[in-house]
């Protein structure tokens, strides 16, 4: 199968009932556009719940921010110098379920490298064309930092690995949709969707139909083709057009292989759908980037050591392929 790609996912909503609206609060955190859609509340109480899932983005986005003052690079400070750190149990609940992520990955997924994303160059609201040397590429690889290497006694932290620095750039989001939905369920909404830049998470469903989020390629315009999202589903892509950089022909995406050091070019991205349980955002987030890393010769293996069922990938050359469950989900529309 042949399609172009799929890029950021955007909504599509489904048409709703005359009597009920769907309001829509937007906000610029985690360096991306987010939007809350809410249904079937009045416009006061929709933009009431939207700012405070707004402010929880914010309050989330300057405690865990990878290179500006925050309360993650206090962390990093210390594992620098050798000191522990006192965090809180939101800190440590966070960064050992990370770490049963890049565990059951195999590492492909590695928040440890945050020198190595700094390095590149990723490190940074404005990115330009890098060139690290291949000398300083080994270092941080033979360094091997991984959040194996945390010890926890109750909140306080330390590092028995001083190469360690974390940047939970590709995992802070997926957290903070579950937090959103753990805000919008308490407040009883009927229905909503969260959108923090591409990630996706829905509850209930605006009216007789499903949410329906839209896949759209990221070298042009207009919707391939659309997914329906139910309660507890989350949707989400990691992929090679927003943060990166060409040089020399080349393009390097912000995704890196922590066994190389090098940046990840063969994927343009990977669409996973995150339904069931529990941190269905947490899961949509971070689970795409061990596939990503993987590669179209070996993300099915992956997917399946990560129990994942609605895959889509889309190579470097725009192949795409997917997993039957989600082919049977596209087919549906």
């Amino acid at each position: 199968m042949r399609i172009l790609f799929i890029g950021w996912l955007f909504l599509l909503l489904a048409g709703c009932a005359r009597h009920d609206q769907v309001y829509h609060v937007q906000g610029h955190v985690f360096g991306t556009q987010v939007e809350v859609s809410i249904y079937g509340e009045s416009e006061q109480r929709a933009q009431q719940l939207g700012d405070e899932v707004l402010r929880e983005f914010d309050r989330l986005h300057h405690k865990f921010h990878a290179w500006q003052p925050s309360q993650l690079t206090a962390l990093n400070d210390a594992i620098a110098r050798g000191e522990t750190f006192q965090a809180d149990a939101e800190m440590v609940s966070l960064l050992q379920s990370a770490a049963l992520l890049s565990a059951q990955s195999d590492n492909l997924f590695n928040p440890a490298i945050g020198h190595l994303i700094r390095l590149w160059g990723f490190q940074s609201s404005d990115i330009h064309a890098q060139g690290p040397s291949q000398a300083e590429i080994d270092k941080w690889v033979k360094a091997n930092p991984r959040l194996s290497d945390l010890r926890y006694q109750g909140t306080r932290i330390r590092s028995v690995n001083p190469a360690v620095m974390i940047d939970l750039g590709g995992y802070a989001k997926g957290y903070a949709l579950d937090r959103a939905v753990e805000i919008l369920r308490a407040a009883h909404v009927k229905a909503a969707l969260v959108n923090t830049g591409g990630n996706m998470i829905a509850i209930g469903q605006p009216g007789e139909r499903p949410w329906r989020v839209g896949i759209k390629d990221p070298r042009g315009d207009g919707a391939l083709a659309s997914v329906e999202l139910h309660d507890n589903e989350a949707i989400g892509t990691s992929g090679d057009y927003q943060r990166y950089f060409m040089k020399d022909g080349k393009r390097h995406p912000h995704i890196i292989d922590p066994r190389t050091g090098d940046t990840t070019d063969t994927v343009a991205s990977v669409t996973i759908i995150a339904s069931g349980g529990e941190h269905v955002g947490l899961r949509s987030d971070g689970h795409s980037k061990p596939l990503f890393v993987s590669g179209p010769q070996h993300w099915k293996e992956m997917a399946e050591r990560l129990g994942l069922t609605e895959v889509l990938l889309v190579d470097a050359n725009r192949n795409v392929v997917m997993t039957p469950a989600m082919q049977a989900r596209l087919d549906k529309h």
